[in-house]
């Protein structure tokens, strides 16, 4: 397991700042019809970076365990800005916002710093460009590229 990127991590930040973990879970649970419906169960390696994991029991809105590389990036961005262009049937508000929104980048190498404290293997040099890698981002491009990486390693393992 890879840790999060600058950009990822941003992302998660954001994903907790807004509460959607409170309708959305990250944990596909050893059972049929959930892993017909969302992909191959969760394995523990998947959050051992997580900090606070996002498990969650919740599912107003789907399991997002595996939602990497599910959906284009526009996908995310249009599903963000407005969801019911892209799901009718949704109940989930808009976040269109997160556009216009900047990642402060000043802030970014003190959190990959935290997290290292923490036990993630974030190298001095991943820490000194994290204000680089997040320059100009928008808290939309953070937040898609955070979903984009959700169950992407563990495709490999099974």
């Amino acid at each position: 397991m890879k840790p999060y990127t600058a950009l990822q991590l941003e992302g998660r930040d954001i994903y907790i700042r807004e509460g959607c973990y409170n309708c959305h879970s990250q944990m596909v649970r050893p059972l049929r019809a959930e892993t017909e419906r969302f992909g191959h169960y969760s394995l523990a390696g998947e959050s051992v970076y997580d900090h606070p994991f996002q498990f969650g029991s919740k599912r107003t809105g789907p399991d997002l365990a595996r939602v990497g590389g599910r959906y284009s990036d526009e996908w995310h961005r249009v599903h963000l800005s407005n969801p019911r262009d892209v799901v009718p049937e949704s109940n989930m508000p808009a976040y269109a916002w997160l556009v216009k929104e900047r990642i402060d980048a000043h802030l970014t190498p003190m959190k990959l710093e935290l997290m290292r404290k923490l036990g993630v293997p974030y190298s001095p040099e991943e820490i000194a460009k994290a204000s680089a890698d997040v320059q100009d981002k928008s808290e939309m491009d953070a937040l898609v590229a955070y979903l984009q990486g959700l169950g992407v390693a563990s495709k490999g393992w099974h």
